[in-house]
């Protein structure tokens, strides 16, 4: 499989209703509980991607563009974005949808570094030949 297929093949999305127990003293969603999110999307591509035992070492350009309100539905969707010999980027961003609208768009966005790790949880390089031919 070529890599840009196997990027589109393991592309994760997942869908959320942002409920009051989510919310801050604002009335918006927690910022720990978006990043709580896009790691596990995040965590969910990089293992279907390299089908390894993965772990999170950093997130890098968190934004938070738009507040995510109550009664909202969010689409955590996360990609491949860099893949090196020991670490794999994952570019994971929340679009926000009305419940009761068309209205969409993007309130939050980061890259979610992973590592591989073996037995022991020492890095391990990231094998790829077997699923790219």
């Amino acid at each position: 499989m070529e890599l840009s297929k196997l990027i589109d093949a393991t592309e994760t999305r997942q869908f959320k209703v942002v409920f009051p127990n989510t919310l801050n003293a604002h009335n918006t969603l927690f910022g720990g509980t978006a990043m709580q999110w896009m790691d596990e999307v995040a965590y969910i591509t990089a293992t279907r991607f390299t089908r390894m035992k993965m772990v999170t070492i950093s997130t890098n350009k968190m934004r938070f563009q738009h507040a995510i309100k109550s009664g909202t539905i969010a689409e955590i969707v996360g990609r491949v974005s860099k893949v090196g010999k020991l670490k794999i980027d994952i570019d994971v961003s929340i679009y926000v949808e009305e419940m009761f609208s068309q209205e969409r768009f993007k309130a939050v966005n980061a890259v979610f570094t992973f590592a591989a790790i073996d037995e022991n949880h020492k890095p391990k390089r990231i094998n790829l030949s077997n699923k790219l031919k």
